[in-house]
């Protein structure tokens, strides 16, 4: 491949990998730059002890890209085409100090039986929770996985009806306030709770409140998954996308520099010396702490913004344990095959908080807050036959009280025999006898391995507060995936909207360059069969689309302003249904005398355009898929 290409990535990570390889699709050629010598970033499984034992080294759960059209319609032939294949097992379960449990299956019925026996009264809640969030997924996926709405116009939104007043008030208080008014059993509450700090929350923070709503949908209408053969299958299958369509990923290629002439990002240089030309675009996974450091001509008040965004309380402690035999818990078979599993060491809720509260300080306490299970239960594939493998979670601070984050390398070994032995506790056979290596990789490795990306340690790139989510995420400025004085320089990672985690989120950064480059990504993903989509201009940059017996209005940011489903006579009044900003169900009435107003407001040269209106075909750049 010559030095030039039409799209140039910095960054192998999954997002990154998603971006590239929607463009590829579209016909660009790309090249995907990696400073490591494995792509994947933090959606990777790799031999780190013992070989044949394939370990997760970062991201284990994909439980939000499930809702992601690129999964759910298989957009670029990932399942179909490419080798990725999920498993889907039990969501979510609990082990509490006396071994009892708590369960929630996909089948919500199921869950809340388990929930009846100890609160009847929270079964009934749980479920009036979970059935709203399913209710709403379509809504949620809606924004999630494509450029998200100006926050003024989203909050508005959410302003303008009872349900997404509910939300908003979700999204600005705390999962525990929210926990404690809606539940009336503590064990009920601290199994929430912990689920949504597995998104690196307190909770007790503000602006966490909104995973209660998030969560019970997503594990109930979606499941919760992995890759069969590891998490790292989800990138090796889009890297064989992109080399499917004449793209190319290359490993050891550290980008030290985004090149730029005349406001435009034309190509990059490498640790080597070695300079790469982009025609059309250099798309970068740059943390926002991180953007003065690669790239110039960016105006200092988008910097300073830029380098304030605020880092999660607290990070995590991995430990891979290659075992001998299959893990057994004294909780029983069942417990062992759930994706997303967690320990407690404590029986109180006020006891789970103020181990909470130590995270916040720097400190690290007695009764760790431990996760993970054995991988090898539920996909035997990844070991060798009869042996198994544990992926241990730790919450921890990055940064230390006592030596700051450097003091990491001392402690490691300290900190992984005291998380061994809070697993010991559940875990029967996780004994000297039975494992056979043991490898640690603390908060400070992880800043370390993704110095451009996990920033101070937060594997989710910055934390997800109300002030830094949708269209500020990480800012005002760069929540739109560009970069103020720097055209074609798009920005892709876990610090972007929607979030940290397996999102596949680099779908809504290839929608912008789409739109960027006057290319229609509707018929990229719909070129193995998708719907056809058809799309007329309204003028000062809205649009309007027609898709399966919709019509989507977007405004000039290529926002979604209104999506019609149905347009209905009822009584003497139409009444239009559909959802605002593709999000909240709307229900619009025009009466008589509004339409009246309506044809007051059209003026006389606007007719004969209006005439001919609909047998026009659209000239302006592509909307964004629903």
């Amino acid at each position: 491949m010559t030095n030039t290409v039409d799209v140039l990535a910095m960054g192998a990570g999954h997002n990154g990998l998603v971006a590239a390889a929607y463009l590829a699709k579209a016909g660009k050629k790309v090249l995907v730059l990696e400073r490591k010598a494995w792509p994947g970033g933090g959606v990777v499984t790799r031999e780190i002890n013992t070989p044949g034992y394939w370990h997760d080294e970062h991201s284990s759960v994909h439980i939000m890209i499930q809702g992601n059209p690129l999964i759910r319609q298989d957009e670029l032939g990932l399942q179909s085409k490419f080798g990725l294949k999920y498993q889907y097992g039990i969501p979510y379960a609990m082990i509490f100090p006396d071994q009892s449990t708590l369960v929630a299956y996909q089948d919500l019925d199921r869950t809340c039986e388990g929930i009846a026996r100890i609160s009847r009264k929270d079964a009934e809640t749980y479920r009036r929770f979970a059935k709203r969030a399913i209710a709403m997924l379509p809504a949620f996926g809606a924004g999630m996985y494509a450029p998200p709405t100006p926050m003024g116009a989203f909050v508005a939104m959410m302003d303008g009806s009872e349900e997404g007043r509910e939300v908003l008030e979700a999204m600005q208080r705390s999962s525990l306030e929210i926990a404690n008014q809606s539940f009336e059993s503590e064990k009920v509450r601290i199994w929430l709770l912990r689920l949504v700090s597995e998104n690196l929350q307190l909770p007790d923070e503000l602006g966490t409140g909104f995973g209660l709503y998030l969560m019970p949908g997503l594990m109930h209408g979606y499941g919760v998954s992995q890759p069969v053969g590891g998490s790292g299958k989800l990138s090796e299958s889009l890297i064989r996308c992109i080399e499917h369509y004449g793209g190319e990923v290359r490993c050891d290629s550290e980008v030290t520099k985004i090149l730029t002439s005349g406001g435009r990002a034309t190509g990059v240089r490498l640790s080597s010396g070695e300079e790469f030309s982009a025609r059309d675009g250099v798309i970068g996974a740059i943390h926002p702490h991180r953007l003065r450091a690669f790239v110039d001509g960016v105006p200092e008040r988008v910097l300073d913004r830029a380098e304030r965004t605020t880092l999660a309380a607290f990070s995590i402690m991995v430990s891979h344990y290659d075992l001998k035999q299959r893990a057994e818990f004294y909780a029983g078979e069942e417990v062992g095959h759930a994706i997303m599993l967690e320990y407690m060491s404590s029986n109180t809720l006020s006891e789970m908080l103020d181990d909470f509260d130590t995270l916040r300080r720097g400190r690290i306490s007695e009764r760790v807050l431990i996760a993970g299970g054995d991988e090898s239960i539920n996909d035997p594939s990844r070991v060798p036959p009869g042996r198994g493998m544990f992926h241990g979670i730790t919450f921890a601070p990055y940064q230390l009280e006592e030596g700051g984050s450097s003091r990491w390398d001392e402690i490691a070994e300290q900190m992984g025999d005291r998380s061994l032995a809070a697993y010991r506790k559940f875990v029967k056979n996780l004994t000297s006898d039975n494992i056979i290596k043991r490898t640690i990789a603390t908060p400070l490795d992880h800043a370390r391995n993704s110095p451009n990306s996990m920033v101070g340690g937060d594997v989710h790139g910055i934390a997800p507060y109300f002030y830094q989510t949708g269209g500020h995420r990480p800012t005002p400025d760069l929540a739109q995936y560009t970069v103020p004085g720097v055209e074609r320089f798009y920005l892709v990672g876990p610090f972007q909207h929607p979030g940290g985690g397996v999102y596949g989120a680099g779908r809504a950064t290839a929608m912008r360059m789409f739109e960027q480059f006057g290319m229609d990504f509707d018929k990229t993903v719909g070129a193995d069969g998708g719907g056809g989509t058809k799309t007329t201009s309204l003028g000062s940059g809205a649009t309007a689309r027609t898709d399966d017996g919709r019509v989507t209005l977007y405004g000039p940011a290529n926002e979604d302003l209104l999506v019609i489903h149905a347009i209905e006579r009822e009584g003497n009044s139409v009444v239009v249904k559909g959802q605002a900003y593709g999000t909240m169900p709307l229900s619009a009435t025009l009466r008589p005398e509004q339409a009246r107003r309506i044809f007051k407001l059209l003026k006389l040269s606007l007719i004969p355009f209006l005439i001919s209106f609909l047998f026009r075909r659209s000239k302006s750049g592509p909307p964004r898929e629903r």
